[in-house]
């Protein structure tokens, strides 16, 4: 078996299984950190959820995606736009999102979600968000941006993106999903809360031992076989020769 190991064909092959197995733990380390980066996330958000929502102002100066936040101010009625081809529960829709002027500037709010109707070049009428102060408890989301220019045969009052910098707002790395606002906004669907679930990421790094697994026990049978068949081919010729010595 040593000598097996000593041939080039062996050499090569061993350093590729090396090399595959390698790889398949970096996958593997890489899923299970992703998996870990995933259940922090959640910790987090609970633990964040279950003290007061900080001040957009805190939360602004180190943002982090889905953080909760309040924030207090008044709505700019003729700011709201519709964000088109929002799917919600199998349907499509819209989100309802409006400027909001507080004491951080003007950022952006998803006030909720409405279903789409007629067709896609139809205007539709986007309900009025409500009037004088807002209290607004939500979750932070990066804000979106336009890769190519906006299409220009969108109807009145519909976007493509919820990029501040196209639409205008002070602040601009983020908007805020609506969680809960007083008075409420009625006639919209609320937004669902994420689901962090790394139950999927754990499965995949498991799967990438496995292979890791599977490399290692293909390179020893394959290995012990062609020692077998070795070793039984050289005991043939062995005994042919012993024959023709004796005859």
């Amino acid at each position: 078996m040593r000598s097996l190991l000593r041939t080039r064909r062996w050499i090569a092959f061993t350093l590729l299984v090396i090399v595959a197995i390698a790889g398949f733990g970096l996958l593997s380390r890489w899923q299970w950190e992703r998996a870990e980066e995933e259940r922090q996330e959640r910790v987090s958000q609970d633990q964040e959820s279950a003290r007061d929502l900080r001040d957009l102002d805190v939360a602004l100066a180190a943002p982090s995606e889905w953080a909760p936040v309040r924030l207090t101010g008044v709505f700019d009625a003729d700011s709201t736009t519709l964000i088109r081809q929002r799917p919600l529960d199998g349907r499509n829709g819209f989100w309802v999102a409006s400027a909001l002027t507080s004491t951080s500037g003007r950022i952006w709010v998803v006030r909720g979600w409405i279903p789409s109707t007629g067709t896609a070049a139809g205007v539709v009428e986007a309900p009025a968000p409500p009037t004088g102060s807002i209290t607004i408890d939500g979750r932070l989301r990066w804000a979106e941006t336009l890769s190519a220019p906006a299409p220009a045969d969108l109807p009145p009052g519909q976007a493509s993106r919820l990029d501040p910098v196209a639409l205008g707002a002070d602040v601009t790395a983020v908007y805020v999903e609506v969680e809960r606002m007083s008075p409420s906004d009625s006639g919209l669907t609320p937004l669902p809360a994420p689901v962090f679930d790394e139950t999927q990421n754990i499965s995949y790094a498991v799967q990438w031992m496995i292979f890791a697994v599977i490399a290692l026990v293909g390179w020893w049978f394959f290995l012990r076989r062609e020692a077998r068949e070795d070793a039984r081919h050289g005991s043939t010729a062995n005994s042919s020769q012993s024959s023709n010595w004796v005859a």
